[in-house]
């Protein structure tokens, strides 16, 4: 029924007749509880017997009621045989199913919708993607459909619909091999354990070139990853190219291909791809060639220069150190590009364009000029590293970020492919997803309407829904604006929610455009090992955040979900989601 009741006044029983739409009492018309009269039938010369009907449909229910008691009528007159005649099945034998629907409708009110539940993770939802309270228990469920023709309500049950076939030609793809150089360490043991433990890589640069800077610490990777390649080729590759090749070379090996790279392993090179983000790569290449213009003239600039200053160094040298020839791409979107990187190598593998893919960020931008640069801009965090790490994510006291390099790497790979060589597999990588503030071409957008878009197309682009997500590892840089616009879009999209948050930014410092894959290392191996690390440095965490950031010892990840997501935003509003599920 669709139109309001209107003008509602008292009448006494007797004058009511079938079609009348009315309230018994005050209260019911205050509740918005009405009835239709279906039948009157006088029983003596003081009662008449009247049928009563919920307007929207239900059971009848006989009231035997006084000629001379005063009722309310809507004056809104129903067709009798248009109002439906229903119950509510009982549930008590009913087993459910995650997929499963109910819906509840207030029949006894002429406005009223019905509310549909769907049940997720052995619990019932209002709905999957944004909060709407507390979900109900299949207890309560139950109890509405007993006690729903007594309290004028209509419950009906829908099973789980049959799963529709996957799209044609969309693959899923899985993670089976990572590799991580950190300034927590060389590989992915120590970068994990050292997550774990609550420990930072941050340290003072004690370097000539740096003694001069207002801000001199910094994420630096503790080895010369020189000294662990062979001569010539570490002559010929950049330092984050250096980091690249060795988190490729362990990611490579985790998945359980032989040393030297395809053609060792029996795979076809041309089936394989490499997709790495950097924003400049190594920057100390550029300078050093120029300083050695004005000290030597031209003559004494190496011919190398050019080709270890792209960005794209890393990807080559990843791609001849292992011999693959399917493509090697390069990502730059500022501190968002390794995230990036695997995004776009996961819809390479869907689309059947490669069957593997070495997939991350390396970046080593610790360099005089870029230091002094952040300083200028006041993005850098002024504490020293005496009283722990000053990268302060999510804390009261935060003032900005540390500045870091390292180089995080995952094998991707087609599910069938993986299955087929019996390869051990970490979690699905289930989707990603992009946003752009266009805001400020330095600051975040303080709505984080950009940031809360992007998350919404991860969890989307995964098959999945908001109520499924069970850990966010935060980009949380640490500084003020970018902290408040992540967390207010973390509310965004999870409502009342507590999704645990962690920020390995107190760790490791920014590693830039290798963070989303330093960061989404930590992200697998948190779903693998069902352990989310905490976050070290924040200290007292800032109230106006309002998420709950994992602080002080690892906390066991949540089971009522399958998904975590891996944020990395960047200057000029550049937003990037991953999402993993877990397997």
């Amino acid at each position: 029924m669709h139109q309001v009741p209107i003008h509602p006044h008292s009448v006494s029983v007797a004058e009511v007749i079938p079609g009348d739409l009315v309230a018994l009492s005050g209260e019911d018309v205050v509740r918005q509880r009405w009835f239709v009269v279906m039948h009157t039938l006088p029983e003596s010369p003081e009662t008449i017997r009247v049928t009563l009907r919920p307007p929207l449909g239900g059971v009848d229910r006989d009231e035997l009621l006084a000629r001379g008691r005063e009722v309310t009528v809507a004056c809104r007159r129903l067709d009798v045989a248009e109002v439906p005649l229903v119950s509510s099945v009982p549930l008590d034998g009913v087993e459910f199913r995650d997929g499963d629907r109910v819906t509840s409708l207030r029949a006894v009110d002429p406005l009223a919708e019905a509310v549909t539940y769907l049940r997720r993770w052995g619990v019932w939802h209002r709905d999957l993607d944004a909060y709407g309270g507390e979900p109900v228990s299949d207890e309560e469920v139950r109890q509405w459909a007993g006690d729903a023709d007594r309290d004028g309500f209509v419950v009906r049950h829908e099973a789980r619909p049959v799963r529709e076939a996957a799209v044609p030609g969309l693959r899923r793809v899985v993670v089976t091999g990572l590799g991580a150089v950190s300034p927590l360490g060389v590989g992915v043991g120590e970068l994990w354990q050292g997550l774990l433990d609550g420990r930072h890589g941050i340290r003072e640069l004690d370097g000539e070139e740096f003694a001069e800077l207002p801000v001199r610490v910094a994420g630096v990777v503790p080895v010369d990853p020189a000294v662990l390649l062979p001569r010539a080729a570490a002559r010929r590759m950049n330092r984050a190219a250096q980091f690249a090749v060795l988190a490729a070379r362990e990611a490579w090996a985790d998945a359980g291909f032989v040393e030297g790279g395809t053609r060792e392993s029996g795979i076809d090179p041309e089936r394989v791809g490499v997709s790495l983000g950097a924003i400049l790569g190594d920057a100390s290449v550029l300078v050093g060639g120029d300083r050695k213009l004005r000290e030597k003239g031209p003559r004494g600039v190496s011919p190398l220069t050019t080709p270890m200053t792209v960005p794209s160094q890393a990807a080559s040298q990843v791609s001849l150190d292992l011999h693959i020839t399917g493509e090697a791409r390069t990502v730059t979107s500022a501190c968002a590009s390794g995230t990036e990187a695997i995004g776009e190598a996961v819809d390479r593998i869907r689309y059947g364009r490669v069957d593997v893919a070495l997939a991350g960020g390396a970046e080593a931008v610790v360099t005089p000029a870029i230091m002094a640069s952040f300083a200028a801009m006041r993005a850098l965090a002024s504490g020293g590293v005496d009283e722990g790490s000053p990268s302060r994510p999510f804390g009261k006291g935060r003032d900005g970020f540390v500045n870091g390099e390292g180089a995080g790497v995952l094998v991707l790979e087609a599910e069938e492919h993986a299955l087929a060589r019996g390869a051990r597999i970490y979690c699905e990588a289930a989707g990603w997803g992009l946003s752009a503030d266009a805001h400020h071409m330095a600051a975040p957008d303080p709505s984080g309407s950009g940031v809360a878009l992007a998350l919404r197309r991860a969890v989307r682009d995964a098959g999945g829904h908001v109520v499924d997500v069970v850990h966010v590892n935060a980009h949380a840089t640490a500084t003020v604006e970018g902290d408040l616009a992540e967390a207010g879009a973390l509310r965004a999209v999870f409502g009342g929610r507590a999704v645990p948050v962690t920020a390995l930014k107190g760790h490791l410092g920014h590693l830039q455009g290798a963070a989303g894959g330093v960061e989404a290392v930590a992200a697998v191996l948190t779903l693998h090992h069902g352990v989310v690390p905490p976050t070290v440095g924040s200290g007292e965490v800032d109230d106006a955040m309002g998420v709950d950031v994992v602080r002080g010892v690892p906390r066991a990840l949540p089971v009522d979900g399958d998904l975590v997501l891996s944020n990395s935003f960047g200057f000029g509003g550049h937003n990037a989601v991953l999402a993993l599920r877990r397997v």
